[in-house]
């Protein structure tokens, strides 16, 4: 994602953020169709994914992923449901206090670990069966960000989640 100059106004307005954010929970994927482990930490290596991950030692580009604890409750309503627990929608970090989509193409430290916000994580046809018909619909536009590890080291439940300044964006 290209983001615009850091002097336009644009530019200062994405490099606004209101607060620091926090890891609220962390899971990992052993495999295929499994269910997701919570986990306390988890070490990030750069370039690859999580230790204990199913993705790790892949490409890079969705070494982790991402979604909004403030999405949860909105996932839930639109898919029926009183409340979803985090496992279900299969994402790495649950994260609370700060936008998500405003680290898209950015970089970023959570605890000790260095991200680059890749993408969005659009849902899968999995969320059919995890949440119900509709479940891939309820997700849409709430299914959080992947990001590449630049930087690794241990990620805990309760670490920061800080922007880091606009000039070490991608291009």
């Amino acid at each position: 994602m290209k983001l615009p100059p850091p002097d336009s106004e644009l530019g200062k307005l994405m490099a606004t953020l209101p607060q620091t954010g926090a890891v609220d929970w962390i899971g990992l994927r052993p495999k295929r169709d499994v269910a997701m482990n919570e986990v306390v930490e988890v070490v990030a290596e750069t370039g690859a994914g999580l230790v204990g991950d199913r993705y790790s030692g892949g490409s890079g580009k969705r070494g982790i992923t991402l979604i909004q604890a403030e999405h949860l409750p909105v996932i839930a309503t639109l898919s029926g449901h009183a409340s979803v627990e985090p496992a279900t929608l299969r994402r790495n970090l649950v994260v609370s206090g700060i936008p998500l989509i405003a680290l898209k193409g950015r970089r970023f430290r959570v605890g000790e670990v260095v991200l680059e916000g890749t993408d969005s994580c659009d849902p899968c046809s999995r969320m059919e069966a995890a949440l119900g018909p509709g479940g891939y619909n309820a997700m849409r536009g709430h299914g959080g960000l992947c990001a590449r590890i630049l930087q690794g080291g241990t990620i805990r439940r309760g670490d920061a989640v800080v922007a880091l300044d606009i000039t070490d964006s991608i291009a």
